[in-house]
C-alpha cells in the first residue's frame, strides 16, 4: 500500500504506473481517494477545533463558577455537550471515511521499478540470463508422473478418492526424496546465515490483508469456515505477519528467515489443475527465504536471494535461468520480481521453480512494522520474498535433470547424506 501523502503529491506518477501495469480500471481510484484524503482531514481539522474550543470552556467554566455567574456557566456547559453530540457525529463519519479510504488505498499496485521491463502479462517476461548448460539426452524421457509411478512412488488415483483433483499421495524412494531436497533446502539456507522458523499454517484475515492483495487473496486462499482464519498459501504470509505492529531495533535488521510450511493454494484462474501430473496442484510443501531490512538495502538483498536460488538448484545439477517479470505480471504489492525457471529437458523448455520478490514497504505499511533508528525516527522496514525449493514442483525438475538411460535417477553428492548414503534410486 502507498502513503496517501506520496498519492497526493504525485498523482501523475500513480496513474502512470496504473497505466505500466494495464490495469486502466484502477485509475478512477486515484481521484477517489484524494477525495476521501482531503474529506477526512476536513472532519479531522474540524474534531480538532471543537476539542480545543471544549478545552477552553471547561477551563472557563471553573473560573465563572468561582466568579458566582452560574448562569454564564450553565451556558458554557451546554456548549459543551453540542461540542460532545457533534464530535460523536465527527467521529463517527471520520472512522467511516478512513475505513473506505484505506480500502480504496490498498487497491492501488504499489510503485514499480523504472527498469522493470513493460509487458501485459507473463507472454512478455524477459529472458536475462542462463546459468548451467541444458541437454537434452539421446533417450525419451517419460512424463514426470510416468517417472514417479516407475519408482511405485506417485498415487494421484487413492488421492482423487480420497481428496479429489489435485492433490496426491507420494511413497517409498520418491517421498523420500521430497524430504530430502527440503531437508537439504533448509541446510543450505542456514548456512547462509538465515534462522529456520516453522510458522503457523493459518492466519487471520488482517495478516492475509496485509501481505497480499484482494485479487490474490480471492484466487488463492482457503478459508476455515465459521472462523477468521486462512490456509496459508506460502509460508511468506505468516512469518511477514509474525512482526505486525512492532517497532524493531535498527541493530536487529536485517532479520533473515528460512521457513518451511505446507502450502495450500485454490489455484483459481486460467492455469487450473493438473489432473495427471503435480505441477499445479491443491497442496504442496516449500521452504521459502524472507527477509526484512533496511530501505536502502533491499536491492542489494534481492539479488542475493535470487542468486541463492541458482546456486541452490546448479548444486542439484539442473540447469536454470533468470526472467524478468513484466510490468502485467508484477502483483500489486511487488516493487520487482523475477523467476528462477528449471530446464525441463522432455519438454526442452523452462519452467517457473522460484520467484524472488521486493515489495518494498507495501507490506510493512499494510501491517504496521517500522524500524527505530538511532536518531530515534522511526521508518518502515522494507520485506522481501523468494522461493528456496516447493517440491514437488521442483521434483519435476530434478527427475529430468537426473534421470539415468536405464531408468535409474541419479543422487548428486550434496543430496546422498539426506538420502542414507544413496548414489541412485533403482526400480523396484
Amino acid at each position: 500500500m502507498l502513503d496517501i501523502k506520496f498519492v497526493r503529491e504525485n498523482r501523475e506518477k500513480v496513474e502512470e504506473n496504473i497505466k505500466k501495469k494495464f490495469q486502466d480500471k484502477k485509475l478512477p481510484l486515484v481521484g477517489e481517494v484524494i477525495d476521501l484524503d482531503e474529506k477526512f482531514r476536513a472532519l479531522k481539522s474540524e474534531g480538532d477545533d471543537l476539542r480545543k474550543e471544549r478545552n477552553d470552556i471547561s477551563n472557563q467554566i471553573g473560573g465563572l463558577m468561582r466568579e458566582g455567574k452560574k448562569d454564564e456557566a450553565e451556558e458554557k456547559k451546554q456548549r459543551v455537550v453540542e461540542i460532545n453530540k457533534k464530535l460523536e457525529e465527527i467521529e463517527a463519519s471520520e472512522e467511516e471515511v478512513s475505513k473506505e479510504l484505506k480500502a480504496k488505498m490498498m487497491m492501488i499496485p504499489n510503485i514499480i521499478a523504472d527498469d522493470v521491463p513493460i509487458g501485459k502479462d507473463d507472454s512478455e517476461n524477459v529472458d536475462e540470463e542462463h546459468f548451467g548448460e541444458p541437454t537434452v539426452p539421446d533417450f525419451e524421457i517419460p512424463y514426470h508422473a510416468d517417472i514417479m509411478a516407475s519408482f511405485n512412488g506417485l498415487d494421484k488415483d487413492a488421492a482423487g478418492r480420497v481428496s479429489g483433483n489435485g492433490f496426491y499421495y507420494l511413497m517409498g524412494d520418491i517421498a523420500r526424496l521430497h524430504s530430502a531436497v527440503l531437508a537439504y533446502a533448509r541446510d543450505f539456507m542456514i548456512n547462509k546465515g538465515f534462522t529456520y522458523c516453522i510458522p503457523p499454517f493459518m492466519i487471520h484475515s488482517d495478516a492475509v490483508d496485509g501481505v497480499m492483495s484482494f485479487e490474490e487473496k480471492e484466487n488463492m486462499m482457503y478459508k476455515i469456515q465459521g472462523e477468521d482464519l486462512y490456509l496459508i498459501g506460502t509460508s511468506e504470509h505468516s512469518m511477514i505477519a509474525k512482526f505486525k505492529d512492532q517497532i524493531l531495533k535498527e541493530s536487529d535488521l536485517p532479520i533473515t528467515m528460512t521457513s518451511y510450511s505446507p502450502c495450500f493454494r485454490k489455484e483459481v484462474g486460467s492455469h487450473g489443475i493438473e489432473e495427471r501430473g503435480v505441477y499445479r496442484i491443491h497442496q504442496f510443501e516449500k521452504q521459502e527465504m524472507v527477509v526484512l531490512c533496511k530501505p536502502e538495502d533491499s536491492e542489494e538483498w534481492y539479488n542475493k536471494m535470487w542468486h541463492y536460488s541458482v546456486e541452490l538448484f546448479r548444486s542439484l545439477d539442473i540447469p536454470v535461468r533468470k526472467l524478468v517479470c513484466c510490468s502485467g505480471d508484477l502483483a500489486d504489492l511487488k516493487y520487482r520480481s523475477c523467476d528462477i525457471e528449471a530446464w525441463s529437458p522432455r519438454q526442452q523448455k523452462y519452467f517457473e521453480v522460484c520467484s524472488c520478490s521486493n515489495l518494498t514497504d507495501a507490506q510493512a505499511r499494510r501491517l504496521a512494522i517500522r524500524y527505530k533508528k538511532e536518531n530515534g525516527d522511526k521508518e518502515l522496514v522494507h520485506t522481501l520474498n523468494n522461493t528456496v525449493i516447493a517440491p514437488p514442483r521442483m521434483l519435476i525438475a530434478f527427475l529430468e535433470n537426473n534421470l539415468q538411460k536405464d531408468g535409474t535417477v541419479k543422487i548428486p553428492e550434496v543430496l546422498r547424506p539426506y538420502m542414507g548414503g544413496k548414489e541412485k534410486i533403482e526400480k523396484k
